[in-house]
């Protein structure tokens, strides 16, 4: 048997039908995208004032994206050219060798440098692809679930979920055909070309999720200070110059950031799973594939659980079984995810047990699926209007602002020290798993947890673009509405209120597994790293380096540095949302002073304030990326390789504990404010909009909004960039340990970039006159 040409790659007759089985299964992830798309494309677009409302968050999200390509594509270039060149300076793996072994040394390395450069170049366009085509689909959805709610809560949800769910199928699908495709043609040496493609994904990842969030967030802090702070209007009130510019930034940065971030976790789990399994296979009697070909089963298992679990979200608000009966959307999406969730786990344990003869295979896939799982509950109970922080929060306000802000940290603070737990647990459950078999087998089994936390990629991806969807379809109404109060009106206004409040908490809820998931993978990334040193150590003579020594104080330095860098990254990014911010307030506020728009009889100039959010995100866009490639590669050339691996470790850790820090901070100051938002409006009582009580909750909300909308999910893709930089940088930094003048050059120009980059962040945006 051969099929695809498998059989040169020493793959038994099952391994090749499931490996195809794998790809038809990311063709069938495509297929039923593109029958949502149809499903959702056919419903109405409401009124002509809706279609307005709608045509100009199109318009704005459009420009904005089109503007972030032409910025980012020069940089994607010289990497290009820079990751093609890399090749020629470092000996090929063994594992290319044996494949390629019919190619001289030359040829193996034009073959690689290929390789590399295409994956890179499809990583980064598929990652493009994803948050791109989620953003428009998410943008299509929004005015039909706003016409649809009119009708009726259970079509609404489906619309605004099934749009959602277009996006998941398209990261489950691109990452596997992707992935999948580059193992067929590879083999055994598809680390090599892997790498390629995670780092494509990755930066694309980083400048979308960098971009989106501080577009997103300077519109949405100066629409609320002046809007609801000082003018006392609603949220999206069309009187309010920022409210397209807010609306925008739900897609820009919800949809296609987030989108674009998930996908590149899911490819770098499988880069690291197949580097790890390649090292067991070496030192594995039986040099078995189970290795590399268990991973790539999961995945296609995943997303036929995602495809299943997707489908059943509109089902259970009427489902027979009465106790079975979801009351509300947030409860259909958890239990669909459960259905999801049943699938893998059974499917696991029959593919470990009767193809890889290990159980303890399936359990880490079990582990990883029970930690995505866990992080639904534990996020929940951190931001959701119904539990005890939230609550703490809300009752905070009737002191004002300052106490607001404080209950909101201390809630974040300690959100972070469970998650990091969770995790923890995670791994301990690995190590008891494979300890007797060595330190490999435990590396590997980390990397196998990360691979079943994100099996249901498809179902994650659904649930965040669902929360940008509903709060734009509210937005729309709000505006298209707003001078209604007839029954059905109303009627369906509250429909879409409930939605959009579920949506934040799945927002916060996949915030928290995407950060969890960028953890594990940049954990697998590390344990990747530390065994691909070894490798290349090996091959020259030289001691192989099986950790990392944090007693040498080279190491420790490489540690501290890395615990800095989340902090100055996040530190840049946030204020760039104050700035920005502060011009958007300057704006509204001139807006307002002209006659006619307070009336409601002249419409403002929302595109005065779309632009001024997409010159700030433009302006951030390279820096911070610059900081995150430079200061790496920095440490690696200095310090040398293990200090590097100091450093990654450092990352990890800071980022990790910040990362979910801020998210959970932020979304339950959100939940708060609009806990107030739901009261009776009573003035005298200090209750519901408008009261000191809201207002305070407003100031809660817009101090946190940057904080899980712009610098915590941003830290996600920047850690697995530092780690992907570091993984190919590694084989480099061994060979070449004494510098010489042209490493010092190098190291010069390094530096000169990290210091271009912070002076770039700090620089004030040029205002338009």
């Amino acid at each position: 048997m051969n099929i695809l040409g498998l059989a040169r790659h020493g793959l038994n007759g099952f391994e090749q039908i499931a490996i195809l089985g794998v790809l038809i299964t990311a063709f069938i992830s495509l297929l039923y995208a593109w029958l949502l798309r149809g499903k959702v494309l056919k419903k109405d677009k409401g009124t002509a004032k809706m279609q307005e409302v709608w045509n100009a968050i199109r318009i704005g999200a459009d420009s904005y994206l089109n503007r972030q390509l032409k910025t980012i594509l020069p940089v994607i270039g010289l990497l290009t050219i820079a990751l093609f060149l890399s090749v020629y300076v470092v000996q090929p793996s063994t594992e290319a060798v044996e494949e390629f072994s019919n190619l001289s040394e030359s040829s193996l390395k034009m073959v690689i440098a290929i390789g590399r450069t295409v994956a890179f170049i499809l990583g980064a366009s598929f990652s493009l692809i994803v948050g791109q085509l989620g953003m428009r689909m998410a943008i299509q959805a929004n005015v039909r679930a706003a016409s649809a709610a009119r009708r009726g809560f259970n079509e609404a949800l489906s619309i605004a979920y099934y749009a959602g769910t277009i996006t998941g199928m398209l990261t489950d699908g691109l990452g596997l055909l992707g992935g999948t495709a580059i193992f067929i043609i590879f083999g055994k040496a598809a680390p090599d070309a892997l790498i390629g493609f995670g780092f494509g994904g990755t930066l694309l990842a980083l400048f979308m999720r960098v971009g989106g969030g501080i577009f997103t967030k300077a519109a949405d802090v100066g629409a609320d200070l002046v809007g609801k702070v000082e003018k006392d209007i609603p949220e999206d009130d069309p009187r309010n110059a920022a409210v397209i510019a807010d609306l925008v930034g739900d897609n820009v940065g919800d949809c296609a950031g987030m989108a674009a971030d998930i996908f590149e976790s899911y490819e770098v789990t499988i880069v690291s799973a197949l580097i790890l399994g390649l090292s067991l296979m070496a030192v594995d009697p039986t040099h078995s594939l189970k290795w590399i070909v268990y991973p790539l089963i999961i995945r296609g298992i995943g997303v036929i659980s995602s495809i299943l679990g997707t489908f059943t979200v509109p089902i259970w608000e009427k489902f027979p079984i009465k106790f079975m009966r979801a009351h509300d959307a947030e409860e259909a999406m958890f239990r669909s995810y459960e259905v999801s969730s049943v699938n893998t786990v059974i499917w696991s344990f029959l593919v470990a047990i009767l193809y890889a003869g290990d159980w303890r295979l399936a359990m880490l896939t079990s582990i990883g699926v029970g930690l995505a799982v866990a992080f639904n509950p534990l996020t929940s109970y951190f931001t959701s209007t119904k539990k005890p922080p939230v609550k703490e929060i809300v009752k905070s306000t009737d002191t004002g602002p300052a106490t607001t802000i404080l209950s909101g940290l201390s809630v974040g603070m300690e959100s972070s020290v469970w998650a990091l737990f969770v995790i923890v647990i995670s791994f301990i459950l690995g190590v008891i798993l494979y300890s007797a078999d060595g330190s490999l087998y435990v590396l590997y089994a980390v990397a196998m947890i990360g691979i079943g936390m994100l099996s249901h990629t498809g179902n994650n991806v659904a649930m965040d673009s669902y929360g940008p969807i509903s709060d734009n379809a509210n937005g729309i109404g709000e505006m298209a509405w707003h001078d209604m109060h007839d029954e059905e009106t109303m009627k369906a206004r509250q429909i879409m209120a409930d939605l959009d409040a579920v949506g934040n908490t799945t927002k916060a809820i996949t915030k928290g597994v995407a950060i969890a998931s960028a953890v594990i993978a940049a954990v697998s990334l590390f344990a990747s790293f530390i065994t691909d040193v070894g490798r290349v150590q090996a091959g020259m003579g030289l001691p192989v380096m099986d950790s990392i020594r944090v007693s040498e104080t080279k190491v420790f330095i490489g540690l501290l540095l890395g615990g800095a860098l989340p902090w100055l990254f996040s530190s840049l990014s946030i204020r760039a949302v104050s700035r920005a911010a502060g011009q958007i307030v300057e704006e509204v506020r001139k807006q307002f002073k002209v006659k006619g728009i307070m009336e409601g009889t002249v419409k403002p100039d929302y595109a005065r304030v779309v632009g001024i959010s997409t010159r700030s995100a433009q302006q951030e866009l390279i820096p911070l990326a610059v900081i995150s490639i430079a200061m790496p590669l920095l440490v690696g050339l200095v310090l040398q390789v293990e200090a590097l691996g100091g450093y990654l470790a450092g990352v990890i850790l800071s980022g990790q504990l910040l990362a979910v820090f801020m998210s959970n901070a932020g979304g339950a100051w959100d939940n708060a404010k609009k806990s107030i938002e739901d009261e009776t409006r009573d003035l005298k009582a200090n209750t519901g909009k408008g009261s000191e009580r809201h207002k305070a909750g407003v100031v809660g909300d817009t101090v946190g909004d940057p904080l899980k909308d712009t610098a915590g999910p941003a830290l996600n893709p920047m850690i697995k960039v530092v780690n992907m930089v570091s993984l190919l940088a590694a084989p480099v930094i061994v060979r070449y340990t004494d510098l010489g003048v042209g490493g010092w050059v190098a190291v010069a120009v390094l530096l000169f970039g990290m210091i271009w980059g912070i002076r770039q962040s700090k620089k004030p945006i040029v205002e338009v006159p």
